[in-house]
Formats: structure tokens, C-alpha cells, sequence
């Protein structure tokens, strides 16, 4: 799902600041005499560096092929109307449930809203500590996904004791599996992602597409490993808005795909049914 096209992150108008910088280092620890070959290895180095940066973690919200997806919780003002008017958010993924108890109070109205008009559905349940099969059930048992509905994990902490940790989200993972026929989207940070590859590189994780979470203009940094790339990046919040969307208000969460406007909607929801119909 990763592209193989890269591009230049900063052009090297952009560079010379920092080569700059560089310089007047070297010069205030006393190397006073710096050959021409080391500037150009410096300049040589940095642009090497950036251009090195595949497209996808390079702002690819800035291609306006690339579609948007939006995710949203009871919270998040939704003016329907408006956001017809933004043709690239083609899917809304919708907190459905907390725990094994709660319920956000405006899932089912929104899911008739958003199916009335077109978009691409999906939901997800936020993992707390503790019981993660029981979870599993009551999230399946309240959303009653189709085979076209994109189901996920929010995995807000996976060190946590108030949240579901990934020793539990495994667990999670695999009753939704037993019980639906397929695996979940997984949503973690950076650091979540940087975790999970370094203590549970070979687990059913390896199965679940990648919802990254981390708010920059661009990635250097992406933890390969369990996931060679994102399905989802989710990179505009209030935390840092980097994309305005009609309808909607700077907390709302945006996400982009990886890949093509045709892409998503060929993939989605991007893991498939093995078993069959869904057995409640």
C-alpha cells in the first residue's frame, strides 16, 4: 500500500540555513579553514537525506488525489452540508465504544447519516485495562458490523493501567477475529508503534493495518518492523491542525490514506471476511 515515489522534502534554499549554522559551529570551534570538498559533502549530505523521504511521509495531504478520512467522536460538530463540499473526505470512522460498558451517544445517528449520504463507514472502540475478550464481544455486539464496515482498536497507550495495554489489544485482537472472521485496524502513536515493534515484532499484529498517529508535517523516523508503512496517518487534530475541512472544527481528528482516491475505495475496509457472514 506504500508508494515507491519519493521526493524532495525541503529544497536546498531551504537547506543553507542550516549549512550555515553548521559553518559558524566549525568556525567558533576553531576550524577556521574549511575546504570546499566539506561544504559540498555538507550540502551533498542533507539533500541526500531528504530526498530520501518517500512521498507518503512527506505532507501527502498536499496531493489532492489523496483522500481524507475523518474520525470523530460525539464531541466533534458535524455540519453534513458543508462537508459535502469537501469531495476528498470519502470515510468517517466513529468512536462506537469505551470499555465494555459505554457507548458514544451519537454513533447510531451518525451512522445513519453518514450511510444516507454516501460515505464510507467505520468505527472503533476505545481499549481500557482489563477483560479485553469481553470488550471485543460488546464492541462486535453493538456496532454489528457489515462486510464493508471498517472496524478498529484504539490503542491510546500500550504501556497504560487505566487503557488497554498490548498484551491485552492482542488478546482483543484475536476474539474479534475468532468471532468476525477478520482483524482489526489498528490505531497507536509513534511511540505505541515503536513499542509494539520492539517487544512484539512476530504477534498477531502483524495481521492489523496501521492506524499512525503523530501529528508533524513529516516523518524521518517511521518504526519499520511489524508494519513496513501506515494505511491510515492521522495528522490533523487540535493538537496541530494542519488541514481545515468544511463542516467540521479544529478538533476534528483528519486522517490520510495511503495510496489513491480508486485505492480506498477498492480496499476498504481494508481487512476481509474469512469466515463469513457475522455471528452476534
Amino acid at each position: 500500500m506504500s508508494s515507491t515515489h519519493v521526493q524532495p522534502a525541503v529544497s536546498l534554499a531551504q537547506l543553507l540555513p542550516t549549512v550555515q549554522r553548521r559553518l559558524a559551529r566549525w568556525i567558533r570551534q576553531g576550524l577556521r579553514r574549511v575546504t570546499i570538498l566539506r561544504v559540498a559533502s555538507v550540502i551533498v549530505g542533507f539533500v541526500s537525506t531528504c530526498a530520501a523521504l518517500p512521498a507518503e511521509f512527506d505532507r501527502p495531504w498536499n496531493t489532492p488525489e489523496t483522500p481524507f478520512v475523518l474520525d470523530c467522536y460525539h464531541a466533534n460538530n458535524i455540519d453534513w452540508d458543508l462537508l459535502a463540499k469537501e469531495p476528498r473526505v470519502v470515510a468517517i470512522i466513529h468512536k462506537a465504544t469505551i470499555g465494555s460498558k459505554r457507548i458514544d451517544p451519537k454513533y447510531h445517528s451518525r451512522w445513519r447519516e453518514a450511510k444516507h449520504r454516501g460515505y464510507l463507514w467505520g468505527s472503533y472502540h476505545l481499549g481500557l485495562a482489563g477483560n479485553p475478550e469481553r470488550q471485543a464481544d460488546y464492541y462486535l455486539r453493538t456496532v454489528k458490523p457489515t462486510a464493508n464496515d471498517l472496524i478498529a482498536l484504539d490503542l491510546e497507550d500500550v504501556n497504560s493501567t487505566k487503557y488497554m495495554n498490548a498484551t491485552e489489544a492482542i488478546r482483543f485482537i484475536k476474539r474479534v477475529k475468532k468471532r468476525l472472521g477478520r482483524y482489526p485496524v489498528l490505531y497507536v502513536n509513534h511511540a505505541g508503534t515503536r513499542h509494539i515493534n520492539h517487544r512484539f515484532n512476530n504477534t498477531v499484529f502483524t495481521h492489523t493495518p496501521l492506524w499512525y498517529a503523530k501529528f508533524t508535517g513529516t516523518i524521518n523516523d517511521f518504526p519499520r518492523g511489524v508494519w513496513a508503512s501506515y494505511t491510515l496517518w492521522q495528522f490533523s487534530s487540535e493538537i496541530l491542525t494542519q488541514q481545515a475541512i468544511p463542516g467540521t472544527e479544529a478538533d476534528m481528528d483528519v486522517n490520510i490514506f495511503n495510496g489513491s482516491m480508486d485505492d480506498l475505495k477498492a480496499k476498504w475496509p481494508f481487512t476481509r471476511d474469512t469466515l463469513g457472514r457475522f455471528r452476534p
